[in-house]
């Protein structure tokens, strides 16, 4: 394969790469804070994706200006999901354990509510839009050729990564989240409220699971059961970076897409499936603490 064959296939793994890391931030956030693994993560991407798909076919809006609006609306949402499940949860469970077993109950339960609610809302057809489709050159004349729409994905997706890591290192918010992630009963002993910081954080992972719906509905077609595949992505994500990593859950996103793109050019497109969960159990066996983790 020539050079600029093995570029397209590494720059196409990242492309993808950058949206795993983005959903896997977000669900990162709120199971290394709060210990809730909620697997309706991808249903709320998959909302994101149809209020932007809505928003420009119907009323002529930018998809580029539905970037914050999504989040903004994902983040309520969250904030209302969170005070009317998790919140009272966190409540009447005697101990951590009890209330992650049973908050993983509660997103079964809304991984089916949400995925039949948008279901009996849009239908199950197939949903897109052409959205910079022309394709970009990147080099001479005859160089790498990329759709305009997968690249600015990538930028966007890398760019709000690293915003989001860049708040939680330099801000006292985000100090306070990486304390409550350390240690929950020394960063309370300290002062740090948890429960205004707990559906803070939960909303701001369904913002940028909204975030992650928007920029995917850009490049690709979005069903009522496009979510389900990315909670799995962002577990396999945040295995991979280490439970509560943020710069470990970007590194995963990253990996997760180029070992996607390599496994399926030299085997078969129909084991995608296959080579993601094979990644997931290798590194539960033998690095349980993230590839990234320190030993």
């Amino acid at each position: 394969m020539s050079l600029t064959g093995w570029f397209e296939l590494f720059a196409s793994g990242l492309i993808t790469g950058g949206i795993y890391a983005l959903v896997g931030l977000g669900l990162n956030l709120q199971y290394g804070l709060m210990r809730i693994l909620n697997i309706a993560h991808g249903e709320f991407l998959m909302l994101g994706a149809y209020l932007t798909w809505m928003a420009h076919t119907q009323f002529g809006l930018s998809p580029l200006a539905m970037l914050p609006l999504s989040f903004v609306a994902l983040m309520l949402l969250g904030l209302v999901v969170h005070r009317l499940c998790f919140a009272k949860l966190a409540a009447k469970a005697p101990n951590v354990d009890v209330f992650e077993a049973r908050g993983l109950m509660v997103a079964f339960g809304l991984m089916f509510l949400v995925q039949n609610f948008a279901s009996w809302m849009w239908g199950g057809d197939l949903r897109g839009y052409d959205y910079l489709t022309s394709p970009v050159v990147i080099g001479a004349e005859g160089g790498a050729q990329f759709a305009g729409n997968k690249l600015l994905v990538f930028g966007l997706a890398l760019l709000i990564s690293l915003a989001l890591m860049a708040v939680l290192r330099m801000t006292l918010l985000g100090k306070g989240v990486r304390a409550l992630m350390q240690s929950p009963v020394g960063a309370q002993l300290v002062g740090i409220d948890t429960r205004r910081l707990h559906p803070l954080m939960f909303g701001v992972g369904l913002g940028l699971s909204g975030i992650a719906g928007c920029l995917l509905s850009m490049a690709y077609t979005i069903t009522p059961s496009m979510g389900e595949p990315y909670t799995v992505t962002a577990l396999i994500v945040i295995t991979l970076g280490g439970f509560g990593s943020m710069g470990g859950a970007l590194a995963g996103g990253l990996l997760l897409g180029v070992i996607e793109a390599l496994g399926m050019h030299f085997t078969n497109p129909s084991l995608k499936a296959l080579l993601s969960y094979a990644v997931f159990i290798g590194v539960l066996l033998w690095r349980p603490n993230g590839l990234f983790a320190k030993r």
